[in-house]
């Protein structure tokens, strides 16, 4: 199992922008990336321009495949990371 943290830091105003693509997101992971078990969108209460997204993946296989999916590079290449401040990334295994 591959566990994927990340934050989106926005830039500013941007984060309802972000939260309707995010909400696009969802659904495409859920039907067409069987290998991804859990796809979350958060976002920051004290901060609307903050979101943390928490994902999990059967192997490192769906892992990969997800960043290749025509879903991922339209929304989260195309539309997200262009109004984004930064993005952090973790990955972690469960133990």
């Amino acid at each position: 199992m591959i566990v994927l943290v990340a934050k989106y830091y926005c830039l500013p105003d941007k984060g309802d922008e972000v939260q309707v693509y995010l909400q696009e997101m969802q659904p495409l992971v859920h039907e067409y990336e069987k290998g991804c078990t859990v796809y979350s969108a958060n976002r920051s209460i004290e901060n609307k321009d903050l979101f943390l997204i928490y994902e999990q993946y059967v192997d490192q296989a769906a892992f990969e495949a997800h960043r290749d999916t025509p879903h991922f590079r339209e929304i989260i290449e195309g539309k997200i990371i262009p109004i984004l401040e930064r993005r952090e990334r973790e990955i972690y295994t469960p133990i």
